[in-house]
């Protein structure tokens, strides 16, 4: 790494916030060649099916497929990578799966209604997904938190069938992702990936049934594909790049907080990971556990690129301070390493997770403690919200007129409707009028 890895602020200087704007400044997905390559891709999918699917992995993940074979992954193969993973990797996927399925079991919604005093009953109905597609990187990737975080939402809010498509360059599927995928009870799996996996799933083939919801990461091309058919299907959202912010007092182990830095830098060279405290010493002692740390990760290139390019170290006059340029922020992940961090709780309001105290760390979150983690990126925790259960739900509304209630509601309506111009709406509502 450099002598400068990482760039310091001060919230304290007068040109701090065009600063913070220029290191929080992200391009989304939005790229002219690959747009035109994803709708190509997307036509030939919705108009050829399962020809083109087949001529699109062949020729970007290597494979040699041919007309008529069956690229669906039997529960057969499934069930043999669940026996091929270690006990011990068998063990962590189950008691994560655990987790996630017993958090998000709380988040269900239920139909309701109540009755007014003339009888009309007005509620809503909570109607789960018929069919859900779950994207997952695949080849040199290897996600299986991606399958757990994604399939098992949908299964608690009771989606009839979760369809997985995760790409197999050639040819070589992760253990761990179909072991995943058992464990979660997808229900199918397809080795198909890129916008060609996307179109699949929002147009449906011969072999890929359509879906009514895409959700999970991927590249640029999966990104620009979801994006592109939003409103055929719904989607999750389009993510950017990893985010981490730290909040601390300065009394934390500065190398856990270098380290919880890191595991969002490690990411991708896009990456963001901010620290803001008022304590200048801990920040100068995290640069150099920073310095140090980094040249023992496998992925130390990506990760000091990340922080030379997009990382800061802020300092801030007081945890208040910190608290209010986190909001600024609205980061995806925001560690509150203090004494008695439920105190601030009440004063934050923008992020997509919110980890409390020294001892958790981000990277909790990411596999095992319950909570989604997939999360809203780039400042999207402003108005997003973690993928949960109510995102696999639908509302309907009811509406049960009493004769009393529909006498009292026609005369308002039809006041209305005339006050808009629209006669045939007044009439309709009027009939229902006692004369």
């Amino acid at each position: 790494m450099s002598r400068e890895p990482i760039r310091r602020l001060n919230a304290a200087d007068t040109d701090f916030e065009d600063r913070l704007g220029d290191l929080l400044a992200w391009e989304s997905v939005a790229d002219e060649a690959v747009e035109g390559a994803v709708a190509e891709i997307l036509e030939a999918v919705r108009t050829r099916g399962d020809a083109a699917v087949i001529d699109y992995t062949n020729r970007f993940d290597r494979r040699q497929l041919q007309a008529g074979v069956d690229f669906q992954v039997s529960a057969e193969a499934m069930q043999a990578a669940l026996q091929r993973i270690s006990a011990a990797e068998r063990g962590a996927l189950e008691t994560a799966a655990d987790r996630v399925r017993a958090y998000h079991e709380r988040q269900l919604q239920e139909s309701w209604q109540y009755t007014e005093a003339d009888g009309t009953v007005l509620g809503q109905k909570i109607t789960p997904m018929e069919r859900v597609g779950i994207y997952v990187p695949g080849g040199k990737a290897s996600y299986p938190s991606s399958v757990l975080m994604n399939a098992l939402p949908a299964k608690v809010a009771g989606v009839d069938s979760v369809i997985m498509v995760v790409p197999a360059p050639d040819g070589q599927l992760s253990d761990l992702v179909l072991a995943a995928a058992a464990i979660a009870g997808v229900d199918r799996v397809f080795s198909i990936g890129g916008a060609q996996a996307v179109a699949a799933l929002a147009y449906g083939t011969e072999t890929v049934p359509r879906v009514d919801k895409i959700v999970g990461p991927g590249n640029i091309f999966v990104a620009s594909a979801k994006r592109a058919v939003f409103g055929r299907v719904a989607i999750d959202m389009i993510a950017g790049p990893s985010e981490i912010l730290v909040i601390c007092d300065g009394k934390t182990d500065p190398d856990w907080i270098a380290m919880d830095l890191l595991s969002q830098a490690e990411h991708d060279e896009q990456a963001q990971s901010i620290l803001l405290s008022p304590d200048r010493g801990f920040l100068d002692a995290v640069q150099e556990s920073l310095q140090k740390l980094v040249a023992e990760l496998p992925r130390r290139d990506i990760a000091a690129a990340s922080l030379a390019g997009r990382g800061a170290l802020i300092e801030v006059e007081s945890i208040g301070q910190a608290i209010e340029v986190s909001n600024r922020v609205a980061p995806e992940h925001l560690e509150v390493s203090v004494e008695d961090p439920e105190r601030y709780l009440s004063q934050i309001r923008h992020a997509g997770a919110i980890f409390l105290g020294r001892h958790t760390a981000e990277a909790l979150g990411d596999y095992c403690a319950g909570p989604n983690h997939v999360l809203p990126t780039s400042g999207t925790a402003r108005f997003s919200s973690p993928l949960g259960v109510y995102d696999f739900q639908k509302r309907s509304s009811i509406i049960h007129c009493s004769p009393e209630g529909a006498d009292q509601l026609g005369r308002v309506a039809g006041a209305l409707a005339r006050g808009e111009g629209l006669e045939a709406h007044a009439r309709s509502a009027e009939y229902r009028v006692r004369k």
